[in-house]
């Protein structure tokens, strides 16, 4: 896939506007998933969804909801998730960042704040996602970091690695590659690029895909280290998408590694190849 060329298939009506009187606000999101129990509000711990509405009704005086994305896992973290909330607020868009700063707690934090374009809906517009899955290749785990990456203490063969990872690429069914308890409709989805790096002591997985299922990512980077360590053969994952067997695969990796980067829109094809 030498050309990218991202699309939403999400064509608005007129009930995806706010609600006369409002207007609708885009916020990227940055949050350390360690603390929380995912990206949506739930009864069994603190989520994200959970501090952004509750800060947004303190600034505002409204009840608020906020429409993630993506909903990442408990321990999972992000860099840019998208995410849109309706209000009559008049503080300007681009201070509203500001304003929620000094409400949220300091693992979370809104780095950018704007007006909607019209028909923008964070989830139902987005084109394509980048996730990083990163391990801390060396005989001893760090100290400084360690929230962040999944601890490998053989040698990994990031060649081997780059060249597993090469047989995600193109349009797929993927149903070895979700968790038990996913609730997908579909298992089909297409991954544009794929690589393996090594960034010194650490060897960073990173995939554009139009779309994730239930935990397939970090079954993907589980079956990569397997590979790199020799404990897996190389085609693993080939093999995985033609059998539909999910015992072709590694185990699933550790959430703690896992970085939504980025959620891609219609026309932001150069942000998304800046990865690659």
């Amino acid at each position: 896939m030498d050309k990218l060329c991202l699309t939403s298939h999400h064509y608005p009506s007129p009930a995806d506007d706010p609600p006369e009187g409002q207007r609708r606000f885009k916020l990227i999101v940055e949050y350390d998933g360690t603390a929380y129990s995912g990206w949506q509000r739930q009864i069994n711990g603190p989520s994200i969804q959970q501090e952004l509405e509750e800060a947004l009704s303190r600034l505002t005086g409204e009840r608020t909801c906020v429409v993630g994305s993506s909903r990442t896992d408990a321990g999972v973290h992000a860099h840019g998730l998208c995410a849109h909330f309706d209000s009559a607020t008049c503080i300007p868009a681009d201070k509203i960042c500001f304003a929620l700063n000094t409400m949220l707690p300091p693992d979370i934090r809104i780095r950018e704040s704007h007006l909607a374009p019209a028909g923008f809906h964070a989830r139902f517009s987005a084109c394509g996602k980048v996730y990083r899955y990163l391990f801390y290749n060396e005989r001893q785990m760090c100290a400084v970091g360690r929230q962040y990456t999944a601890h490998v203490p053989l040698p990994l063969d990031e060649t081997l690695m780059n060249q597993e990872a090469q047989a995600l690429c193109g349009k797929h069914d993927f149903a070895a590659f979700a968790a038990s308890g996913s609730v997908a409709k579909s298992t089909i989805r297409t991954m544009y690029k794929a690589r393996v790096v090594r960034e010194n002591d650490y060897v960073a997985f990173y995939v554009l895909g139009d779309g994730f299922l239930y935990n397939m990512v970090r079954i993907i980077a589980g079956t990569l280290m397997e590979v790199g360590t020799g404990k897996r053969v190389p085609g693993a994952i080939e093999r995985a998408i033609e059998t539909g067997n999910r015992l072709s695969l590694g185990q699933t990796a550790p959430a703690k590694g896992l970085m939504l980067m980025t959620v891609l829109y219609e026309g932001e094809e150069e942000r998304a190849l800046s990865y690659f």
